[in-house]
């Protein structure tokens, strides 16, 4: 790497700082302007700090099961410690909220670099209700890809929404990738089938299939995905590598009952959780790591393409408990 390059991903990497601490300053301020008031005038960490501190992590969305979790850990330090200062609570909070995610793996770019790799595309399977973002997540990740020097096709397989297949066709001549698209109400395998057709044919790195988001079914979304792997897999039989499962952060406890419904309905094997810089409910994300056996891969801090980043658990942590 030459010093204009490490120059170079140095500011990249301020500028994904500043816009992840943008992004959660709505959580941080809701949580800790009522934190703030929860401990005025006490001096130690008591059963009622500890009740005002689970309401609020209930209210950050964290959710029931995962806060249960965090109390317990704190409760069981001031029980070792014997004194724990109201002054100590963020810094408490911050390594037991980072212990309950570290096993949780965040996404890279190496994803590529498979040790089996044969040469053929990395395909990867989004799916998510509608209004999500689940389109502008694709196209953002498509510019991600593109601009580390990677080949990418999207395929636009969620045929049954003609915005969905317009959007993606803007996004692939923004991003400047090829995009395989049948227009509306067709077949959706047959798009996934020609885009991963066409990703091996023009020796591409990475395919990125958009799917229906209809979950009132779950039987006919079962299918559907079940379809449209079966279809791929005759030209990759290993097809898709990954099942993404793109969730809005802003509706909070929602997106983790989502999140539950899409894992019975398929193998959703990562997350990205959107627009986490228009909301107070930044805490979705540590309840759903903590709940779901599947790892966050992307977080979406805001609205520019360059605002989906990997979500690493430590920078996360340390965002949200900045007080900047």
């Amino acid at each position: 790497m030459g010093l204009f390059d490490f120059f170079k991903k140095d500011k990249e990497s301020k500028e994904q700082q500043q816009a992840l601490d943008e992004g959660l300053q709505k959580t941080k301020t809701s949580f800790f302007d009522q934190l703030s008031k929860a401990v005025v005038g006490k001096s130690t960490v008591d059963e009622a700090v500890l009740d005002d501190l689970e309401t609020l992590l209930v209210h950050a969305d964290v959710g029931i099961d995962t806060t249960v979790k965090v109390i317990d850990r704190i409760e069981k330090r001031v029980a070792r410690d014997k004194y724990v200062s109201t002054g100590d609570l963020d810094r408490i909070l911050r390594e037991e909220i980072a212990g309950l995610l570290i096993n949780n793996k965040s996404g890279s770019l190496a994803l590529l670099d498979r040790p089996d790799n044969t040469g053929q595309p990395y395909v990867i399977m989004v799916v998510g209700v509608n209004g999500v973002g689940k389109t502008t997540t694709i196209g953002k990740l498509a510019h991600r890809f593109h601009s580390a020097g990677k080949k990418v096709v999207l395929g636009a397989a969620d045929t049954f929404r003609a915005a969905a297949v317009d959007q993606l066709i803007i996004w692939g001549e923004r991003v400047g990738v090829p995009v395989i698209s049948h227009g509306m109400n067709t077949d959706p395998a047959s798009v996934a089938y020609d885009a991963v057709k066409k990703g091996v044919d023009m020796q591409a790195d990475v395919v990125i299939i958009d799917t229906a988001g209809r979950l009132h079914n779950k039987v006919n979304l079962m299918n559907e995905l079940s379809k449209i792997k079966r279809v791929m897999q005759k030209v990759i039989p290993d097809a898709p590598h990954e099942v993404l499962l793109v969730l809005d952060g802003s509706t909070g406890q929602n997106a983790f009952l989502q999140a539950k419904e899409f894992t019975k309905a398929t193998e959703v094997s990562a997350l990205a959780i959107t627009k986490l810089d228009g909301t107070a409910k930044g805490g979705v994300v540590i309840g759903i790591s903590d709940q779901l056996n599947v790892p966050v891969r992307y977080i979406g801090v805001g609205e520019k393409m360059t605002d989906l980043q990997l979500f690493d658990k430590h920078t996360y942590v340390n965002s949200l408990f900045s007080k900047k």
